[in-house]
């Protein structure tokens, strides 16, 4: 079965103005499509091509042989995500059961902030920083490139593309400033909730 690109769960203007209707299309139709296209070719008529898109990536991680699949099928996995994590009028409060463990694991939701935003800063080049769940706590960390906290046996519940493509043409070089506005105006708290219920 051959892997497809998801719609958007939002109109490509949902995000504005703190990720453009442009930046949107050019993000999902442009650069998660070549991921899905590329994963596709690479893994058709192989033992791979039966494997859901988690197996994929924890089957290729660490195997120099398969480096090329293991970037589509993580950008794929993480893209998925990404989408699905922001709304229109997104940020705001986040619900009790997921702020109170915040508080416990982190420290608050300001030191979660700052922490995150520090990881997404300090991902060198290109990369993701997430909030994950690992061994029943909370945890804030980062990964290069395709690579995602599913190889790492952690549960990723929130996780921002840093790879310039997902802001250049808003923020231009200001990384800082797009991590702020994702956190204060584009995350779906609800769903990334929703998904640490599941996770925990």
């Amino acid at each position: 079965m051959a892997f497809e690109l998801p719609p958007l769960p939002y109109a490509y203007d949902a995000l504005n103005p703190y990720m453009s209707e442009q930046t949107l299309q050019f993000h999902h139709d442009k650069h998660h499509q070549a991921y899905v296209t590329a994963l596709n070719n690479l893994t058709k008529d192989t033992p791979l091509a039966d494997k859901s898109l988690e197996e994929i990536v924890k089957a290729t991680y660490g195997d120099a042989s398969k480096q090329t699949i293991f970037n589509n099928a993580g950008q794929h996995w993480n893209h998925i995500l990404f989408w699905q994590v922001m709304r229109k009028n997104g940020g705001g409060a986040i619900p009790g059961e997921l702020e109170a463990k915040i508080k416990e694991d982190l420290g608050g939701v300001d030191q979660f902030k700052e922490a995150f935003t520090q990881a997404g800063i300090t991902q060198f080049g290109s990369g993701w920083a997430w909030l994950v769940v690992d061994g029943g706590k909370l945890k804030v960390t980062k990964t290069p490139n395709g690579e995602n906290p599913l190889v790492h046996n952690q549960t990723p519940i929130l996780g921002v593309d840093v790879w310039e493509h997902s802001y250049y043409l808003d923020y231009q070089n200001r990384r800082p400033d797009y991590l702020k506005a994702f956190l204060e105006n584009m995350v779906n708290w609800e769903y990334v909730a929703e998904l640490y219920s599941k996770a925990s």
